[in-house]
């Protein structure tokens, strides 16, 4: 599984990277430090899009909020499953992401082991068959 990571926070994407490694599922880490990186990895004709891309929201040269809606109005890109991942709790942050079109928001956990079970239950998720109609009441994930 193809998974993309976008944190301007070196400590963040290693933290990330090692919990990930320790899930049960195979899969490739794609990391970047922005959002405007991202785009440009996804608008390459040769790259293979990635099945879950988690994407922080505050970020240099383009956040996540701007990356997410050139995303979601590129018809290339649309599709694709877009977690936020992110240390605000802020409901304005989690309404706009909703609003926008992520696919689910997600709260850093501070603790390994809360972030290893967050990002496996996310990641073992069946993303092809989610509900077209998006629900807010499942859109905020708690463990």
């Amino acid at each position: 599984m193809k998974i993309v990571l976008v944190d301007d926070d070196e400590d963040d994407r290693m933290f990330f990277a090692d919990a990930l490694q320790e899930i049960e599922i195979s899969t490739e880490l794609v990391e970047f430090h922005n959002g405007q990186e991202l785009l440009d990895y996804l608008s390459d004709p040769n790259t293979e899009h990635p099945q879950l891309i988690f994407l922080d929201l505050n970020m240099p040269v383009m956040d996540g909020f701007q990356c997410l809606r050139e995303i979601r109005k590129n018809p290339e890109l649309k599709d694709l499953v877009v977690a936020i991942y992110s240390t605000s709790s802020s409901e304005r942050d989690i309404e706009e992401t909703f609003v926008n079109g992520a696919n689910i928001y997600i709260n850093k956990p501070n603790r390994f082991e809360e972030l290893k079970k967050t990002i496996g239950q996310v990641v073992k998720r069946n993303w092809q068959y989610r509900e077209i109609t998006m629900d807010k009441a499942n859109f905020l994930f708690r463990i």
